[in-house]
């Protein structure tokens, strides 16, 4: 800066250049503030970052606030400054979807070109890059620990919060017996964890400690696998030399073991099978040795696990031993003795309690052989020899034969870090003197343990229920011949080095394993997937205990922490191996570390492969199958070009030899509206990751691949265009034809749209109406010329009629025009699938019998009644046919013209002459024609005297009994499906030509096009039919007796169909039906009648459900507005219901039975009928369909509520006056013994039962009627019943359902017996209508005396009793699979197991 001299003689700056500094800083000024006021006005997008890396870190959460502008890079290296980690060592991914997707760490893709939301919460999720975890950036670097972010950080408005570790991180996790006290990195611990299958923990916790042990790891290694003689998948040491080499190199952070568990044959249902860690370990050992036969490893386990103990007895009067030897592989040792309230304290006190020996005495005295009679004696167990490995089972799971329940023993035990076993070896043991002898067994005897503390028993027998299980049938017992030499007690100190733990209770848990490095003397805790450090604290924390005392079993119940198993190894130097290096590799393992990592770098490369491949969903228009909309996934790589991906869409949609590929290609679709957004011209080269907005998990669009004719020229698809779909309409002929699509702007004129549309249709503008269905069955004429297509509403998709003619049409109110009578009948058409009664199996063989005697006859007979029905229905046709075109000319028709066909229709009106001058008449001959055609079949088909076509009253005498009997009570007179099948139409109105006719109602029979909103109404609920909810049925007839048909015609037709599944053979017959929606049941089942063969009121109509459940639509007078397009019905026959009726289903109660509740039949009661003559028309079905002859005075019918017999109904009640009646009513017929006793309202009916507690047994029912509702007349009647004398008599109400089943067990202790109550109708007993159950006793009977093996019998016995009958047993045993290793491949099922 240039200086002058002032006046004062001092140096100041120059004027000039002043003011340019102070110019320069406030534009640097402005500058920032600009560029801080573009950021906060430009949308945010918020991130909210999950690190899945660390279990530290899982429950935490970064946030990061950043501009819509912000590069994927950038995002990254933000995330990577957040975490303090270092860029390019982890991955992000989408969180919150089901696929996850990576994101791409080096495009510069701003965030919301990549898919990222502005203003909403975007998840992300931190994970491993390539299976390592990220590393931590180092303070040198600056970025970890720094306190705040650089200036373009600050510029951009990160707004960066601090890690916040006291909330959510897992160093606050504390529980009362474990804790993780500093959870670090894999980079860390070094060492790799084990993935969880289900609940396989307990599996996980013994390898590790296998691979953590350098002797059994190290002979592993040098076990060399044949590859010639096994199949390396079968072969269990080999899966294990795998897995452990993956342990010790892989850079995982967990890997699988599914390959070890497939070698011991287990399938993926083994993984949800949790077992116990000692059993694995035996169960695992034995597999080892029968694979290691005839190697240098078939003695291994035996070397290193198995130790030797003597069982003796002595004689305290003579001093004779007689004793055998017997091996262990682990010891182990009892928790609390059985019966004492105090727990051993330590492992040493519990191995003391296992040596001391027990004195037999009195009942338990022994015989000496020496002495010749029973002696006292002292019968105990001596340590002979401890192994190298020293396992202890802490004894922690018991049963308690109080609870009957397995139970776990959560004290405390505390366990030495070095274990001193000298002071429990026998050393005069070695010297076999000379005053013992051995027992049969010999002094070598090599057998298994019979000690009653022992748990390993390796006989024979072990292989029945669990073990291994060879191919072979071998019974070769095993030969041990240890090789330790014997050890003196001076060295007999182990160290601590493994600690499996149990993490909560008898019913299930949790294993891990907590074990030392011999490397560096450092505790690890291996949880799964999961290596942790943890110290000494930690381990301690293992010992078990809980807070006060509660108890014998004070923790029975409790999930709680605590060790399960220890391994112990000897301290010797000259034995203690270490770890072999991966230089000390033996050569085979080299090589098969060399295609381990080679299989990890394949692995890699797929999964990099997966990770840049776009997933989208692809459509395509099928030109050949049935024009059907084609889905599939199209996945392609980022890098591949459009013109790559469309060659691969063309073989995936099997377009080969169908469409050429240069007349396909694939366009951005939007699937939901059927829009076509945009096409890609000029875009062939344009890699597939840019067209798509990179690498996603999903995506909001789809792809479609578009296919042309050679002769066309695909059309060009701008962003902002709409889609519509221009139905043409002919008014001459009633159709409306298939749509085709064009392209409009939202901004374009009507007038300017009516071009666009003659254009493509070839229709005159000038003349042309166009509506638009906006919505559902929404039509709006459209008619301002200078509005636009978004005023008018139109959206990305559009629906749109147009009309152009010059008819006078034009000249009428929309609303009343013939346009839109015929869009409003379009919109209004359903299609339903219609599945009719099944024939009867005798009609055509009676028929056959009419007409001829033998089969030939018969077979003759059969044809010539076929065509005599073509001829009716051809007839029938061309009458029909004649009579609608005379309606159409107006022409009158005489009185001596109307024969008798048209007598029966006279009576209908028609209520609008004017408009629609023939509808009635002819829907009236439509009608009329079917009657007619259905009595004209009848008679060509064998006569009106064939007994398959009787009178309908007659024809069915009794209704559908049940869904499952429906197939057997279908005694059918429907149309034979020849005359549905057809090569007529089956429209209401037929034409035997092909071709379409004029139809009454001015339809055609190809008017109606396919299903039109199915894909809309898939997500529909349903509405159901609220016929259950009435109090009745509307009549089909009026006063009169006069059908209520309606007066004007609403559309019909229907045609057979052939059902895909299959469902339709057998007989069954479909239809598949065309209605207005607006057309009532009523006449819905009118039109039905010539197709099922009966009239209207001997069918039912039942509504199909998605669940395949069925109601019966029963209000005659509702439409089908309910149904919606490929709905089903199913007709089946019997007498529908009239006004005032009610269909209802009839159950036998048998209060005495193991089932109280069976269904009888169903059948009809009426408003205004009493109840005996409900009971009159009951007894012939009765007896005619279940076989039960009964005397109307000798039965009675009451209420029924679920499974809960209630009020019992006199005869003299009148339905809907005195008995509350509804749809599907059910009520309960119950035989009695004698005459009826309920003679009145006021008294109360109750079923009673005694409870003799001497024989451990409940009495049958006995029912009690009450006069009032007095508690000391219920006691007096019992009494009388019972003998039992009034003051010791004792009753209880009974719980639940009827019939309020009890375990015996229970009843004595659990019912309030007694109750302090004068009347019935109070708290706690609340009797107020028939149907209660009380139990009764004498309180002098006391509980019959039994044994602990009586009680366990009985209960089984209730419990079996009990769940037949749906009652909650309160003791469930566990029931567990056992665990089983195959050493060839797989169990082999014994089917005459089942």
């Amino acid at each position: 800066m240039e200086m002058v001299p002032s006046e004062e003689n001092q140096l100041v700056p120059k004027e000039g250049m002043f003011w340019s500094c102070r110019q320069s800083i406030f534009d640097e000024m402005k500058k920032r503030f600009s560029q801080i006021e573009n950021a906060s006005e430009e949308p945010r997008v918020l991130c909210i970052v999950q690190d899945t890396t660390n279990a530290k870190t899982v429950n935490e959460r970064l946030t990061l606030n950043l501009p819509a502008s912000t590069t994927l890079s950038k995002l990254f290296e933000d995330v990577a400054h957040k975490a303090s980690y270092v860029n390019g060592t982890f991955d992000l991914a989408w969180g919150k979807t089901g696929d996850m997707g990576s994101l791409d760490p080096s495009s510069e893709m701003s965030l919301t070109e990549s898919g990222f939301e502005p203003g909403k919460r975007n998840f992300l999720q931190l994970t491993d890059k390539d299976g390592e975890q990220p590393r931590i950036a180092s303070d040198e670097s600056g970025t970890a620990g720094s306190s705040g972010l650089d200036d373009s950080s600050q510029e951009r408005f990160i707004g960066p919060l601090p890690r916040d570790c006291t909330v959510g991180c897992s160093s606050d996790y504390s529980s009362p017996s474990y804790s993780y006290s500093s959870i670090l990195n894999k980079s860390d611990t070094g060492y790799v964890g084990l993935v969880n299958q289900a609940m396989t923990c307990y599996l996980n916790s013994l390898l590790q400690t296998l691979f953590m042990t350098p002797e059994f790891r190290n002979a592993l290694y040098n076990w060399e696998f044949e590859e010639s003689e096994e199949d390396p998948v079968t072969s269990i040491p080999y899966q294990l030399q795998r897995l452990f080499l993956l342990l010790q190199t892989s850079k995982k952070r967990a890997i699988e073991t599914t390959d070890v568990t497939r070698s011991f044959g287990w399938d993926s249902s083994e993984a949800w099978q949790q077992h116990d860690v000692q059993e694995l370990c035996r169960v695992m050992f034995d597999a080892l040795e029968q694979k290691w036969k005839q190697t240098e490893q078939a003695d291994l386990i035996n070397q290193l696990y198995q130790g030797k103990l003597k069982d003796y007895v002595r004689c305290l009067e003579c001093g004779y031993e007689s004793w055998r030897i017997d091996t262990y592989l682990d010891i182990p040792l009892v928790i609390r003795p059985f019966g004492a309230s105090q727990a051993y304290g330590s492992v040493e006190e519990a191995l003391q309690a296992f040596v001391q020996p027990e004195t037999l005495d009195g009942a338990n005295q022994y015989f000496c052989e020496r002495c010749k009679k029973k002696c006292d004696a002292r019968k105990g167990l001596r340590f002979l020899h401890f192994p190298y490995l020293l396992t202890l089972q802490l004894k922690r799971f018991d049963f308690d034969y109080t609870t009957m329940h397995r139970i776990k023993l959560n004290d405390r035990m505390s366990f030495p870090e070095e274990l001193d076993m000298g002071p429990f070896i026998d050393v005069e043991d070695e010297k076999s003197p000379q005053t013992e002898s051995c027992t049969d067994s010999g002094a070598e005897n090599e057998g298994s343990c019979h000690s009653d503390q022992m748990s390993n028993d390796f006989s024979a027998d072990d292989g029945v229920d669990e073990g291994i299980c060879l191919d072979s049938a071998s019974s070769t017992e095993r030969v041990l011949k240890p090789k330790v030499p014997s050890l003196n007690t001076s060295s007999l100190t182990f160290e601590l080095f493994s600690v499996m733990v149990h993490s909560g209770s008898a019913a299930g848990g949790h294993y891990y394993a907590c074990i030392k490095s011999f490397s560096d003397g450092q505790w690890y805790s291996f949880n799964d997937q999961h290596v942790s450090k943890i110290t000494q604290e930690d381990i301690r924390k293992t010992y078990g205990g809980s807070s006060g005392s509660r108890g014998y079993y004070s923790s029975a119940f409790a999930s709680s922490t605590n060790a399960y198993m220890l391994i112990y190894r000897l301290k010797d130097p000259s034995r203690n191996a270490k770890y072999l290096d991966c230089d000390d590799f033996p050569e085979h393992i080299k090589h098969l570390v060399q295609r381990e990592k080679e299989s990890e770098e394949q692995e890699k490369r797929q999964r990099e492969i997966e990770r840049n491949t776009c997933k989208i969903k692809l459509f395509c228009m099928h030109p050949v199958k049935m024009m059907a909309m084609m889905e599939n996934k199209l996945e392609v790589h980022k890098d591949k070009t459009l013109r790559e991906a469309t060659e691969m869409a063309y073989k995936l949609m099997e377009l080969d030899g169908v469409v050429p590929l240069d007349c396909c290609r694939l366009v951005k679709y939007d699937e939901f509206h059927e829009y076509l957004e945009r096409s890609y011209e000029g875009e062939d080269d344009t890699p597939m990751g840019l067209l798509l907005g990179g690498v996603k998990s999903s995506y909001m669009f789809d792809l479609l691949l578009e296919t042309r004719r050679a002769e066309q020229v695909f059309q060009p698809y701008k962003p902002g265009e709409v889609m519509v779909k221009v139905h043409v309409v002919d008014l001459k002929t009633d159709t409306i034809a298939p749509p085709v699509s064009i392209r409009a702007y939202l901004n374009q004129s009507i007038t300017e749209f009516k071009q666009l549309i003659a254009q493509a249709t070839e229709l005159s503008a000038e003349t042309m109406r166009v509506v638009l269905e906006r919505c559902y069955n929404d039509l709006r004429l459209l008619y301002v010329p200078n509005k636009t297509l978004k005023a008018e509403g139109f959206f990305r998709s559009n629906k749109v009629f147009v009309e152009s003619s010059e008819s006078p049409d034009h000249q009428v109110t929309f609303t009343d025009s013939l346009l839109w009578k015929l869009l409003d009948r379009h919109g209004n058409t359903i299609r339903l699938f219609v599945s009719l009664p099944v024939q009867s199996p005798g009609t055509n063989r009676t028929i056959c019998q009419k007409v001829g005697g033998d089969t030939e006859e018969c077979s003759e007979g059969s044809k010539g009644n076929r065509n005599s029905v073509e001829a009716i229905l051809e007839e029938s046709t061309e009458k029909l046919k004649n009579l609608s075109l005379q309606q159409q000319q107006g022409s009158s028709t005489s009185d001596s013209q109307k024969s008798s066909d048209t007598s029966d229709f006279e009576h209908i009106e028609s209520p609008s002459p004017s408009q629609e001058p023939d509808s009635s008449s002819v829907s009236a001959v439509v009608a009329v024609d079917n009657r007619e055609l259905e009595n004209r079949i009848r008679v060509a088909s064998g006569g009106s005297d064939g007994g398959a076509y009787s009178d309908p009253e007659t024809q069915f005498p009794g209704e559908e009994r049940s869904d499952s009997e429906v197939n057997n009570d279908r005694s059918t007179s429907s149309v034979d499906s020849d005359i549905l099948s057809s090569s007529h139409s089956s429209d209401t109105l037929c034409n035997a030509d092909s071709g379409p006719i004029q139809l009454a109602n001015g339809l055609d029979s190809h008017s109606i096009t396919s299903s039109r909103r199915s894909k809309a109404n898939e997500g529909k609920k349903e509405t159901w039919d609220t016929a259950e909810e009435d109090s009745g049925t509307d009549s089909e007839y009026d006063e009169n007796g006069k059908s209520k048909a309606e007066s004007y015609y609403l559309y019909f037709r229907a045609e057979p169909y052939a059902q895909e599944d299959g469902s339709g053979e057998g007989g069954q017959k479909c239809v598949l039906v065309h209605v207005d929606k607006r057309i009532t049941l009523s006449a819905f089942k009118q039109n039905l009648e010539p197709f099922v063969g009966v009239t209207s009121t001997q069918f039912k109509v039942f509504r199909v459900y998605a669940n395949n459940q069925e109601f019966e639509s029963v209000r005659l007078n509702e439409t089908l507005s309910s149904f919606s397009d490929d709905n089903k019905i199913t007709i089946r026959l019997g007498r529908a219901l009239k006004k005032g009726e009610y269909r209802v289903k009839v159950y036998q109660l048998l209060v005495n039975d193991a089932e109280p509740c069976k269904f009888l039949i169903d059948t009809v009661f009426a408003k205004g009928m009493t109840v005996k003559q409900s009971k009159e028309e009951l007894m012939p079905q009765l007896k005619d369909q279940c076989k039960l002859d009964l005397n109307i005075d000798k039965f009675r019918l009451r209420k029924k509520t679920w499974k809960n017999p209630g009020t019992v109904f006199l005869d003299y009640h009148v339905y809907e006056e005195d008995i509350n009646i509804s749809s599907n009513w059910e009520v309960f017929l119950e035989v009695l013994d004698g005459p009826e006793k309920m003679k009145s309202m006021s008294q109360l009916a109750v079923l009673t039962r005694r409870w003799t507690p001497a024989q451990m047994k409940l009495e049958p029912f006995q029912e009690v009627v009450l006069e009032s509702s007095s508690v000391e007349e219920l006691k007096e009647k019992l009494s009388e019943i019972s003998g039992i004398p009034l003051e010791n008599l004792e009753f209880a109400k009974g719980r639940g359902t009827f019939p309020c089943d009890i375990s015996v067990l229970e009843i004595h202790q659990d019912l309030d017996w007694n109750p302090k109550v004068s009347t019935l109708n109070v708290w706690p007993l609340y009797i107020c209508d028939d149907g209660a159950v009380v139990f009764y006793r004498d309180s002098t009977e006391e509980p019959m005396e039994q044994s602990e093996d009586e009680r366990n019998e009985l209960m089984k016995k209730e419990s079996s009793r009990l769940l037949k009958t749906g009652h909650r047993v309160s003791y469930s045993p566990r029931k567990e699979k056992a665990l089983k290793i195959y050493l060839d491949g797989g169990p082999v099922k014994d089917p005459g197991q089942d």
